[in-house]
């Protein structure tokens, strides 16, 4: 059951809201995926909503340090109220899997700053901060390709993706996959890529959801285009 909170409830009743729904069994499952907390995301979905947004509050969640407040703060933030450098330091103090990729897909995606902190992140030493660049690098691909060397994103992925660290070579290995299904002219060295390097080949997926493998991603991705 989720608490009830007040649109205008503080910082410290939302993480008591949040610490009440930790669960053991939950905790179980975020922890093998690196996650530190306890708590469902509908339950915590479910506050998100009975806040409203609200950037203040927002603010003072992430400055708690807790997982699930700090996941409250991503979505009811207000992504474009956000500086270039503030959004830089919230990334490289998220460290948790699920707070850095909701960072990234909530707000830096929606920042005004999100071109030049694609830049500035994917030339980053620190995978982990990489790996933010090539997320932004595949929205880029996706949706305003225009500028974007897509060959020379080949040659990166086709000499860096196999040895890179996990969340660096799952990033490339997404844009990789993107590539191949947004633009034809360039499936063809997509697939010989994927192919070739067999990233994620034996990634266990479960019945009815698509295989990360690049290849089989990009068919059936493709497939569904139509």
């Amino acid at each position: 059951m989720t608490p009830d909170l007040a649109p205008d409830s503080g910082a410290a009743d939302v993480v008591a809201a949040l610490e009440a729904l930790e669960d053991p069994k939950a905790r179980a499952v975020n922890e093998r995926h690196g996650d530190d907390h306890g708590v469902n995301l509908t339950g915590l979905r479910a506050i998100a909503r009975a806040l409203k947004p609200n950037q203040d509050l927002a603010l003072e969640l992430w400055a708690t340090g807790y997982t699930p407040a700090r996941l409250v703060a991503l979505l009811i933030c207000r992504p474009r109220a956000f500086g270039e450098a503030q959004l830089d330091s919230m990334l490289r103090d998220a460290r948790v899997p699920k707070v850095h990729d909701w960072l990234v897909n909530y707000a830096a995606k929606k920042s005004p700053h999100a071109e030049r902190l694609r830049l500035t992140w994917l030339a980053d030493p620190d995978p982990v901060i990489a790996s933010a660049g090539w997320a932004l690098t595949t929205e880029r691909v996706v949706k305003r390709p225009e500028g974007v060397n897509l060959t020379g994103l080949l040659d990166v992925i086709e000499v860096g993706m196999r040895d890179a660290p996990d969340r660096l070579q799952w990033a490339m290995n997404w844009c990789l996959t993107q590539i191949g299904v947004c633009h034809e002219e360039h499936r063809a060295r997509a697939l010989e890529i994927g192919e070739r390097l067999e990233v994620l080949k034996d990634y266990p997926t479960s019945p009815g959801c698509t295989s990360p493998y690049a290849p089989i991603a990009i068919a059936e991705l493709v497939s569904r285009r139509g």
